[in-house]
Protein backbone atom coordinates (compact mmCIF):
# COMPACT_ATOMS: atom_id res chain seq x y z
CA UNK A 1 0.00 0.00 0.00
CA UNK A 2 2.85 2.36 0.89
CA UNK A 3 4.56 1.61 -2.49
CA UNK A 4 1.42 2.53 -4.38
CA UNK A 5 1.17 5.88 -2.53
CA UNK A 6 4.82 6.73 -3.30
CA UNK A 7 4.39 5.75 -6.96
CA UNK A 8 1.27 7.91 -7.24
CA UNK A 9 3.03 10.88 -5.61
CA UNK A 10 5.96 10.64 -8.07
CA UNK A 11 3.52 10.56 -10.96
CA UNK A 12 1.74 13.68 -9.64
CA UNK A 13 5.02 15.54 -9.15
CA UNK A 14 6.15 14.71 -12.72
CA UNK A 15 2.86 15.94 -14.12
CA UNK A 16 3.09 19.22 -12.20
CA UNK A 17 6.68 19.72 -13.36
CA UNK A 18 5.70 19.27 -17.01
CA UNK A 19 2.73 21.65 -16.62
CA UNK A 20 5.00 24.20 -14.93
CA UNK A 21 7.52 23.99 -17.79
CA UNK A 22 4.79 24.47 -20.40
CA UNK A 23 3.40 27.51 -18.53
CA UNK A 24 6.92 28.92 -18.13
CA UNK A 25 7.65 28.54 -21.88
CA UNK A 26 4.43 30.27 -22.82
CA UNK A 27 5.25 33.09 -20.42
CA UNK A 28 8.68 33.48 -22.02
CA UNK A 29 7.16 33.50 -25.51
CA UNK A 30 4.71 36.21 -24.44
CA UNK A 31 7.59 38.21 -22.99
CA UNK A 32 9.49 37.85 -26.25
CA UNK A 33 6.49 39.25 -28.16
CA UNK A 34 6.58 42.51 -26.19
CA UNK A 35 8.24 45.13 -28.48
CA UNK A 36 11.09 47.25 -27.18
CA UNK A 37 10.45 50.97 -27.87
CA UNK A 38 12.75 52.43 -30.57
CA UNK A 39 15.41 54.82 -29.31
CA UNK A 40 17.36 57.04 -31.70
CA UNK A 41 21.07 56.20 -31.26
CA UNK A 42 23.13 59.04 -29.78
CA UNK A 43 25.48 59.04 -32.78
CA UNK A 44 22.53 59.55 -35.14
CA UNK A 45 20.83 62.06 -32.84
CA UNK A 46 23.88 64.34 -32.95
CA UNK A 47 23.71 64.65 -36.76
CA UNK A 48 19.94 64.61 -37.13
CA UNK A 49 18.27 67.60 -38.80
CA UNK A 50 15.00 68.47 -37.13
CA UNK A 51 12.49 70.75 -38.90
CA UNK A 52 9.60 72.64 -37.35
CA UNK A 53 6.24 72.51 -39.10
CA UNK A 54 5.21 76.01 -40.21
CA UNK A 55 2.44 77.83 -42.04
CA UNK A 56 3.19 79.80 -45.22
CA UNK A 57 1.65 80.99 -48.47
CA UNK A 58 1.37 78.31 -51.13
CA UNK A 59 3.98 78.83 -53.83
CA UNK A 60 3.53 77.10 -57.16
CA UNK A 61 6.57 75.94 -59.10
CA UNK A 62 6.12 76.43 -62.86
CA UNK A 63 8.72 75.19 -65.33
CA UNK A 64 9.36 76.52 -68.85
CA UNK A 65 11.67 75.45 -71.64
CA UNK A 66 14.08 78.08 -72.87
CA UNK A 67 17.34 78.77 -74.67
CA UNK A 68 20.32 81.03 -73.93
CA UNK A 69 20.56 84.01 -76.28
CA UNK A 70 22.73 87.07 -76.76
CA UNK A 71 21.93 90.28 -74.96
CA UNK A 72 21.08 92.16 -78.16
CA UNK A 73 21.70 95.48 -76.41
CA UNK A 74 25.37 94.43 -76.27
CA UNK A 75 25.76 92.92 -79.74
CA UNK A 76 27.65 94.80 -82.48
CA UNK A 77 27.57 93.94 -86.18
CA UNK A 78 30.72 95.07 -88.00
CA UNK A 79 29.84 96.23 -91.53
CA UNK A 80 32.29 97.13 -94.32
CA UNK A 81 32.86 100.87 -94.74
CA UNK A 82 34.77 100.44 -98.01
CA UNK A 83 34.86 98.02 -100.92
CA UNK A 84 37.92 95.89 -101.64
CA UNK A 85 39.63 92.56 -101.07
CA UNK A 86 39.93 91.10 -97.57
CA UNK A 87 43.20 89.76 -96.16
CA UNK A 88 44.72 89.12 -92.74
CA UNK A 89 41.66 87.52 -91.09
CA UNK A 90 42.96 85.68 -88.02
CA UNK A 91 39.94 85.51 -85.67
CA UNK A 92 37.34 82.76 -85.59
CA UNK A 93 33.90 82.39 -83.94
CA UNK A 94 34.38 82.04 -80.19
CA UNK A 95 37.56 84.14 -80.08
CA UNK A 96 37.79 86.86 -77.44
CA UNK A 97 38.67 90.32 -78.83
CA UNK A 98 39.49 93.68 -77.27
CA UNK A 99 38.34 97.16 -78.34
CA UNK A 100 40.43 98.38 -81.27
CA UNK A 101 41.85 94.94 -82.07
CA UNK A 102 42.42 94.41 -85.80
CA UNK A 103 40.21 91.64 -87.17
CA UNK A 104 41.31 91.89 -90.81
CA UNK A 105 42.54 94.18 -93.58
CA UNK A 106 40.72 95.42 -96.70
CA UNK A 107 42.92 96.46 -99.62
CA UNK A 108 40.77 99.18 -101.10
CA UNK A 109 41.05 101.57 -104.02
CA UNK A 110 38.58 103.79 -102.19
CA UNK A 111 40.99 104.31 -99.30
CA UNK A 112 43.79 105.00 -101.82
CA UNK A 113 41.57 107.64 -103.40
CA UNK A 114 40.84 109.18 -100.01
CA UNK A 115 44.58 109.52 -99.39
CA UNK A 116 45.09 110.98 -102.89
CA UNK A 117 42.29 113.48 -102.28
CA UNK A 118 43.96 114.61 -99.07
CA UNK A 119 47.31 115.13 -100.82
CA UNK A 120 45.57 117.16 -103.56
CA UNK A 121 43.69 119.21 -100.97
CA UNK A 122 46.90 119.99 -99.07
CA UNK A 123 48.57 121.08 -102.34
CA UNK A 124 45.60 123.29 -103.18
CA UNK A 125 45.80 124.93 -99.74
CA UNK A 126 49.45 125.82 -100.35
CA UNK A 127 48.64 127.13 -103.85
CA UNK A 128 45.73 129.32 -102.77
CA UNK A 129 47.75 130.62 -99.84
CA UNK A 130 50.48 131.78 -102.26
CA UNK A 131 47.90 133.33 -104.57
CA UNK A 132 46.38 135.25 -101.66
CA UNK A 133 49.82 136.62 -100.68
CA UNK A 134 50.46 137.68 -104.29
CA UNK A 135 47.15 139.50 -104.50
CA UNK A 136 47.91 141.34 -101.31
CA UNK A 137 51.33 142.43 -102.67
CA UNK A 138 49.75 143.55 -105.95
CA UNK A 139 47.09 145.47 -104.03
CA UNK A 140 49.83 147.37 -102.17
CA UNK A 141 51.40 148.25 -105.52
CA UNK A 142 48.05 149.35 -106.94
CA UNK A 143 48.01 146.53 -109.46
CA UNK A 144 45.15 144.58 -107.85
CA UNK A 145 41.80 145.59 -106.52
CA UNK A 146 40.02 144.70 -103.27
CA UNK A 147 37.81 142.35 -105.28
CA UNK A 148 40.90 140.39 -106.35
CA UNK A 149 41.97 140.02 -102.72
CA UNK A 150 38.49 138.91 -101.67
CA UNK A 151 38.36 136.34 -104.46
CA UNK A 152 41.78 134.97 -103.42
CA UNK A 153 40.67 134.75 -99.78
CA UNK A 154 37.54 132.79 -100.79
CA UNK A 155 39.63 130.36 -102.85
CA UNK A 156 41.97 129.84 -99.90
CA UNK A 157 39.11 129.22 -97.43
CA UNK A 158 37.51 126.73 -99.82
CA UNK A 159 40.83 124.93 -100.18
CA UNK A 160 41.20 124.74 -96.38
CA UNK A 161 37.63 123.38 -96.04
CA UNK A 162 38.32 120.74 -98.70
CA UNK A 163 41.51 119.71 -96.87
CA UNK A 164 39.62 119.36 -93.55
CA UNK A 165 36.94 117.26 -95.25
CA UNK A 166 39.57 115.01 -96.85
CA UNK A 167 41.31 114.55 -93.48
CA UNK A 168 38.04 113.56 -91.78
CA UNK A 169 37.11 111.11 -94.53
CA UNK A 170 40.51 109.46 -94.31
CA UNK A 171 40.30 109.45 -90.51
CA UNK A 172 36.91 107.71 -90.57
CA UNK A 173 38.44 105.07 -92.82
CA UNK A 174 41.46 104.41 -90.64
CA UNK A 175 43.95 107.14 -91.62
CA UNK A 176 45.89 104.59 -93.64
CA UNK A 177 48.11 106.00 -96.39
CA UNK A 178 48.76 102.61 -98.03
CA UNK A 179 45.28 102.10 -99.44
CA UNK A 180 44.32 99.68 -96.67
CA UNK A 181 41.31 99.72 -94.35
CA UNK A 182 41.79 97.99 -90.99
CA UNK A 183 38.69 96.15 -89.71
CA UNK A 184 38.73 96.73 -85.93
CA UNK A 185 36.59 95.50 -83.06
CA UNK A 186 34.51 98.36 -81.60
CA UNK A 187 33.88 96.58 -78.26
CA UNK A 188 35.27 93.95 -75.93
CA UNK A 189 33.62 90.57 -76.35
CA UNK A 190 33.46 87.36 -78.33
CA UNK A 191 33.23 86.84 -82.08
CA UNK A 192 29.92 85.01 -82.34
CA UNK A 193 29.54 85.18 -86.10
CA UNK A 194 31.99 85.49 -89.01
CA UNK A 195 30.81 86.09 -92.59
CA UNK A 196 34.09 86.86 -94.34
CA UNK A 197 37.20 84.95 -95.42
CA UNK A 198 40.61 85.89 -96.72
CA UNK A 199 40.56 86.74 -100.42
CA UNK A 200 36.87 87.63 -100.41
CA UNK A 201 35.78 90.76 -102.29
CA UNK A 202 33.37 92.90 -100.27
CA UNK A 203 31.15 95.86 -101.08
CA UNK A 204 29.61 98.53 -98.90
CA UNK A 205 26.08 97.63 -100.06
CA UNK A 206 26.42 94.12 -98.55
CA UNK A 207 23.61 93.69 -96.00
CA UNK A 208 25.45 90.98 -94.06
CA UNK A 209 27.95 92.16 -91.47
CA UNK A 210 31.53 90.95 -91.62
CA UNK A 211 31.58 90.00 -87.94
CA UNK A 212 29.13 89.89 -85.02
CA UNK A 213 30.67 90.61 -81.62
CA UNK A 214 28.82 90.14 -78.34
CA UNK A 215 29.64 91.01 -74.77
CA UNK A 216 28.62 87.82 -72.92
CA UNK A 217 29.02 89.21 -69.39
CA UNK A 218 25.26 88.88 -69.15
CA UNK A 219 22.93 86.88 -71.37
CA UNK A 220 19.24 86.50 -72.06
CA UNK A 221 17.22 83.33 -71.65
CA UNK A 222 14.23 83.26 -73.98
CA UNK A 223 11.54 80.93 -72.60
CA UNK A 224 8.20 79.78 -74.00
CA UNK A 225 5.06 80.52 -71.94
CA UNK A 226 1.96 78.60 -72.96
CA UNK A 227 -1.48 80.16 -72.72
CA UNK A 228 -2.52 78.40 -69.51
CA UNK A 229 0.47 79.90 -67.66
CA UNK A 230 0.38 83.45 -69.00
CA UNK A 231 -1.49 84.74 -65.94
CA UNK A 232 0.98 83.07 -63.58
CA UNK A 233 4.13 84.94 -64.62
CA UNK A 234 4.94 88.61 -64.12
CA UNK A 235 7.78 90.96 -64.87
CA UNK A 236 10.13 91.02 -61.89
CA UNK A 237 9.40 87.42 -60.80
CA UNK A 238 12.46 85.59 -59.53
CA UNK A 239 13.59 82.75 -61.78
CA UNK A 240 15.90 79.76 -61.35
CA UNK A 241 17.59 78.58 -64.53
CA UNK A 242 19.26 75.19 -65.00
CA UNK A 243 21.07 73.75 -68.01
CA UNK A 244 21.97 70.31 -69.30
CA UNK A 245 25.66 71.25 -69.20
CA UNK A 246 25.56 72.23 -65.51
CA UNK A 247 22.72 70.15 -63.98
CA UNK A 248 23.78 70.84 -60.37
CA UNK A 249 24.18 74.60 -60.81
CA UNK A 250 21.25 77.02 -60.45
CA UNK A 251 21.53 80.43 -62.12
CA UNK A 252 19.51 83.14 -60.39
CA UNK A 253 17.72 85.77 -62.47
CA UNK A 254 14.54 87.77 -62.88
CA UNK A 255 11.85 88.00 -65.52
CA UNK A 256 12.91 91.11 -67.40
CA UNK A 257 10.34 91.20 -70.18
CA UNK A 258 7.07 89.56 -71.22
CA UNK A 259 6.49 90.03 -74.95
CA UNK A 260 2.66 90.14 -74.60
CA UNK A 261 2.29 88.72 -78.11
CA UNK A 262 1.67 85.08 -79.00
CA UNK A 263 3.62 83.48 -81.80
CA UNK A 264 1.04 82.72 -84.51
CA UNK A 265 2.59 79.31 -85.25
CA UNK A 266 3.57 77.90 -81.85
CA UNK A 267 0.93 79.82 -79.83
CA UNK A 268 3.42 80.68 -77.09
CA UNK A 269 4.42 83.97 -75.51
CA UNK A 270 8.12 84.73 -75.15
CA UNK A 271 9.50 85.49 -71.69
CA UNK A 272 12.96 86.98 -71.21
CA UNK A 273 15.14 86.32 -68.16
CA UNK A 274 18.40 88.26 -67.69
CA UNK A 275 21.31 86.34 -66.14
CA UNK A 276 24.80 87.32 -65.09
CA UNK A 277 27.34 85.10 -66.84
CA UNK A 278 30.46 84.81 -64.65
CA UNK A 279 33.27 83.01 -66.41
CA UNK A 280 31.22 83.06 -69.65
CA UNK A 281 30.00 79.53 -68.87
CA UNK A 282 26.57 80.12 -70.43
CA UNK A 283 26.83 79.80 -74.19
CA UNK A 284 24.28 81.08 -76.73
CA UNK A 285 21.86 78.37 -77.91
CA UNK A 286 22.21 76.26 -74.73
CA UNK A 287 18.91 74.64 -73.74
CA UNK A 288 17.58 75.64 -70.32
CA UNK A 289 14.78 74.98 -67.86
CA UNK A 290 13.35 78.13 -66.28
CA UNK A 291 11.52 77.74 -62.96
CA UNK A 292 9.20 80.51 -61.74
CA UNK A 293 7.84 80.49 -58.19
CA UNK A 294 4.34 81.95 -58.16
CA UNK A 295 3.02 82.78 -54.68
CA UNK A 296 -0.70 82.60 -53.87
CA UNK A 297 -2.65 84.32 -51.08
CA UNK A 298 -3.76 80.92 -49.69
CA UNK A 299 -1.89 79.71 -46.59
CA UNK A 300 -1.15 76.09 -45.78
CA UNK A 301 0.95 73.93 -43.47
CA UNK A 302 4.43 73.65 -44.99
CA UNK A 303 7.44 71.40 -44.44
CA UNK A 304 10.57 70.66 -46.43
CA UNK A 305 10.01 68.09 -49.16
CA UNK A 306 13.08 66.28 -47.75
CA UNK A 307 11.04 65.47 -44.62
CA UNK A 308 8.71 63.15 -46.55
CA UNK A 309 8.94 59.36 -46.79
CA UNK A 310 6.95 57.66 -49.56
CA UNK A 311 5.92 54.06 -49.05
CA UNK A 312 3.03 51.94 -50.34
CA UNK A 313 1.41 54.88 -52.20
CA UNK A 314 1.35 56.97 -49.03
CA UNK A 315 3.46 59.86 -47.72
CA UNK A 316 4.71 59.79 -44.13
CA UNK A 317 6.71 61.99 -41.78
CA UNK A 318 8.63 61.04 -38.66
CA UNK A 319 7.39 63.04 -35.67
CA UNK A 320 10.12 63.45 -33.05
CA UNK A 321 9.87 64.86 -29.54
CA UNK A 322 13.04 63.29 -28.19
CA UNK A 323 15.28 60.35 -28.88
CA UNK A 324 12.88 58.12 -26.93
CA UNK A 325 9.73 59.54 -28.52
CA UNK A 326 9.50 59.10 -32.31
CA UNK A 327 6.54 57.98 -34.35
CA UNK A 328 5.43 57.54 -37.94
CA UNK A 329 2.61 59.85 -39.05
CA UNK A 330 0.78 59.56 -42.42
CA UNK A 331 0.12 62.91 -44.14
CA UNK A 332 -2.08 64.11 -46.99
CA UNK A 333 -0.47 66.53 -49.45
CA UNK A 334 -1.80 69.56 -51.27
CA UNK A 335 1.24 69.90 -53.54
CA UNK A 336 5.03 69.74 -53.71
CA UNK A 337 6.85 72.60 -55.40
CA UNK A 338 10.26 70.94 -55.35
CA UNK A 339 11.58 72.60 -52.19
CA UNK A 340 8.46 72.73 -50.05
CA UNK A 341 5.63 70.30 -49.42
CA UNK A 342 2.22 71.74 -48.52
CA UNK A 343 0.23 69.53 -46.14
CA UNK A 344 -3.54 69.15 -46.04
CA UNK A 345 -3.67 66.98 -42.92
CA UNK A 346 -1.51 64.83 -40.66
CA UNK A 347 0.69 67.38 -38.88
CA UNK A 348 0.15 70.63 -37.03
CA UNK A 349 2.18 73.87 -36.93
CA UNK A 350 4.84 73.76 -34.22
CA UNK A 351 5.41 70.01 -34.33
CA UNK A 352 8.92 68.81 -35.08
CA UNK A 353 9.76 66.31 -37.80
CA UNK A 354 12.92 64.49 -38.84
CA UNK A 355 14.59 66.33 -41.74
CA UNK A 356 17.48 63.95 -42.44
CA UNK A 357 17.84 60.16 -42.45
CA UNK A 358 14.05 59.93 -42.19
CA UNK A 359 13.98 56.80 -44.34
CA UNK A 360 16.50 55.13 -41.98
CA UNK A 361 14.38 55.84 -38.90
CA UNK A 362 11.22 54.87 -40.80
CA UNK A 363 12.74 51.46 -41.58
CA UNK A 364 13.81 50.93 -37.97
CA UNK A 365 10.32 51.77 -36.67
CA UNK A 366 8.76 49.35 -39.13
CA UNK A 367 11.16 46.47 -38.47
Amino acid sequence: MKKKIIKYSLYTLSTCFIIANVVSCKSNEAADDVRTPYVVPDSLMKTLVIDTVKTSNITNEIKFNGVVDFNTDKVINVFPLVSGNVTGITVMPGDYVKPGQTLGVVKSSEVANYNSNLISAEANVRLTAKQLEQQKDLFKSGLASQVDITSAEVNYQQAVAAKIAAEKILSINGNNSNGEFLIKSPIEGFVVQKNVNNGMAIRTDNNAGLFTISDLKDVWVQANVYEENIGKVHEGDEADVTTISYPDKIFKGKVDKLMNVLDPTSKVMKMRVVLNNPGYILKPQMFTTVTIYNSEDTKAIAISSKDLVFDNSQYYVIIIKGKNDVQIRPVTLISINGKTAYIKSGVNPGETVVGSNAILIYGSLNS
